[in-house]
Order: C-alpha cells, then structure tokens, then sequence
C-alpha cells in the first residue's frame, strides 16, 4: 500500500479535528491575534523513517487552504535529529490550532514506520519478508499499513474479506466436524471464490501435514522453535509459502529468517510502535 485514497484522508482529517477543536480553540482564539502571520517548522528529535506527510499537508488544508506547506523531506526518508520535515507559513492561529492534531497522525505513522524499517534491515540477505498483521487500531487499518509500507514491509491481507485464513479456533471447530472437514473447506473456498488465496495456520509439524493435504497455497507456522521452523520448511519443500508468526521481537527475527521461511508476520509493527518525537516549532513572527 503505497498511497493512500485522498477521500480516506480528508475523513480521518476532519474527525480528529472536530475532535480536538470542537467549539472552537479557546486558548489561540485568546492569544493569538487574528490577523498574525506566523512560521514555523516541524523538527525530528530523534532519528526516524518519516511516515504521514500526507496527513500533515490534510490537516492544514483543511483548516486553512491558504497557509503554505513545503516538504523538506520525502516520505520515507531515515532522518537525523534536528531535521526540518516540513515548513509551514501562514496564519498563526491556523498553525497552532492544527499542531497537536498534524503531529499525532505524523508521529504515529512515523513510529510504525521506524519499527518496520528496523525489522526489515535485521533480516537483510536472508529472502525472507516482513509481513504486517490485523492487530491494528480499529478504523485506523489503512493507515497503519500504509505506514509499515513506508518502512519497507509488506501488507498481509487487509481483512476477513480478501483471503482465507484458518486459525486455531477455525481448526478446533473443523476437528468436531470430521477428518475431511479441512479439505472440504478449501475446496469450497477454491470453488465459490476462484484466485482468494487459502492460508492455514500450523501449531505443530502434522499440522503442517494437515495443512499440505488440504491444499493449503500458504502455512502460517506459529509459536514454533526455530528447529522447528526448519523441519516445517523442508517438509513444505516449495509447495506453499511458509510464514513464521508469533511473538516475534528484533532479538529473534533474523535468526527465525536463517530457517528459509518465506515470510514473518509481526503484530508489534502496529500495535506497539512508539510514536516517535517531533516537534512544531514557531521560529518567526512574520509583518
């Protein structure tokens, strides 16, 4: 996901301003005289893969369409501290009112992508790839895979809609159902939803049997060792994708990749990013 629609940003725009503005700023509408023009800047305090720029540029367009943003930065570049990401010039009150809002969605994404980007270098050389997962903040979906995107990572599936995915309570249901019952699943998916890919999760290697003589096309291995990643591997020989999945941490994530699974997905890319630091900083008073 490489882009986000511009119809998706202006509703996500809008809502977090109307929940941070309400009736109105009471603080700049008081301090801040109307007719003041004001610039100011946005500062990486820390180093970052900058994510959201996008959403900065919506913010202040939607409050005022005459305050002028320059990006100083590409989105996805690796910053320094110190660096200026954007230059905003204009109306002092329409500066302040939208900070807070610009950088929660800057910050966010920025943090996601920063995360990403660490797990993509831990596992350079080796072939496997970083997948995302649906841990993610309800409402908020696309964006957060838009910024695992920015840091380097893969988009899994973006929902319950575009892919068959049978987890441990699917499988523990299907079990009370018969012997066939797995088969049977992925042979009615194949037939009422031609080209939907069929992914199986495995706790255990005859679960990765299972999961061969169903047809699955993709075997998500969970919570396994990683000796255990390796003989999954080598049973699979090929025949599906294997994805490795499970409390992974950077700790451990290049030495799951050394067992030649096709993919990693980690939930933490967007359920435990920290926001990283930026600041909006107001460096002159303009006539």
């Amino acid at each position: 996901m490489k882009t986000l629609p511009a119809e998706y940003i202006q509703q996500l725009v809008r809502t977090a301003l109307a929940e941070d503005i309400g009736a109105g700023d009471i603080t700049t509408e008081a301090t801040v005289p109307e007719c003041l023009q004001a610039e100011a800047v946005i500062v990486a305090k820390e180093p970052c893969v900058i994510a959201g720029l996008l959403l900065v540029t919506g913010v202040f367009a939607e409050l005022d369409p005459k305050l002028q943003l320059q990006r100083l930065v590409d989105e996805g570049a690796l910053v320094e501290p110190k660096t200026e990401v954007c230059r905003l010039t204009g109306s002092a009150r329409s500066i302040l009112t939208g900070e807070r809002t610009a950088l929660n969605f800057l910050q966010r994404l920025s943090g996601i992508a920063t995360l990403t980007r660490e797990f993509v270098e831990a596992i350079t050389g080796t072939g496997a790839t970083i997948l995302d997962t649906r841990k993610t903040t309800p409402t908020l979906r696309l964006l957060e895979k838009y910024a695992v995107a920015v840091g380097g990572g893969t988009n899994h599936r973006l929902g319950l809609f575009d892919a068959m995915m049978v987890k441990d309570n699917h499988r523990a249901i299907l079990v009370r159902l018969g012997p066939q019952a797995l088969a049977e699943a992925t042979a009615r998916v194949r037939r009422e939803r031609p080209g939907v890919p069929v992914m199986i999760e495995a706790d255990s290697l005859p679960d990765v049997d299972a999961a061969l003589a169903a047809g699955a096309d993709h075997i998500l291995l969970d919570n396994m060792t990683c000796d255990e990643l390796r003989e999954a591997v080598q049973r699979v020989a090929g025949r599906a994708k294997t994805e490795a999945s499970g409390g992974v941490r950077l700790a451990t994530v290049a030495a799951i990749a050394a067992t030649g699974v096709d993919y990693i997905s980690v939930g933490a890319l967007t359920h435990s990013a920290r926001a990283v630091d930026l600041s909006l900083e107001v460096t002159c008073e303009l006539p």
